[in-house]
């Protein structure tokens, strides 16, 4: 399979008219600030919205987003198996706003950590802690061992379970999140 065409966000902010973007990250990070025109799916809830974005993708090209380009490149990875073509954006809404772009943020809106902040400190976390109650209980190491050996595999999988759990968590749903997927991807299939 071939890397997903990227597009630097320079390349994406002169073509966004272009595109339907699609911002693969949980409901709470996107709630905090997205592309502007950007719709909600997230990336676990890409393999129901194939055929919305089958239709989409029939209208015209898609863009694909997330905090820094990891799992809008897995995303891309997913549509293009199921023969539907999408670029990514290089470094995702972090090099957006970095780029001196303005991001979409809905009133009232709270900031959430990207995933990938909140799976460092969950796992770090957890990794000291295994640690620390291994000094009393040395069985406690094994929990050190389970994250460490569930961080190699997440790398060499290039998936995460534990992102996959975090995004369930409150904080990171926005409110009527299911409502909103519903609502977009009926728009999608317009």
């Amino acid at each position: 399979m071939t890397s997903p065409a990227s597009l630097s966000p320079a390349q994406a902010a002169a073509r966004l008219e272009e595109f339907t973007v699609i911002d693969v990250r949980a409901p709470g990070e996107y709630a905090a600030g997205h592309v502007p025109g950007a719709l909600n799916i997230p990336l676990d809830k890409l393999p129901d919205a194939l055929p919305a974005l089958k239709s989409a993708s029939a209208r015209g090209s898609l863009l694909v987003v997330c905090a820094s380009g990891v799992r809008s490149t897995r995303a891309c990875e997913i549509l293009a198996g199921a023969d539907i073509e999408a670029a990514t954006l290089t470094g995702g809404t972090s090099a957006w706003e970095g780029d001196g772009r303005g991001l979409d943020r809905p009133d009232g809106a709270r900031a959430v950590w990207p995933m990938e902040r909140q799976v460092r400190l969950a796992a770090g976390s957890l990794v000291v802690a295994g640690l620390v109650a291994g000094i009393r209980f040395p069985a406690a190491r094994w929990l050190s061992a389970g994250i460490g050996s569930g961080l190699v595999f997440s790398a060499v999988t290039n998936t995460c379970g534990m992102a996959s759990a975090l995004s369930k968590l409150p904080y990171n749903r926005a409110p009527r999140s299911a409502d909103d997927l519903d609502a977009t991807l009926e728009a999608l299939q317009r």
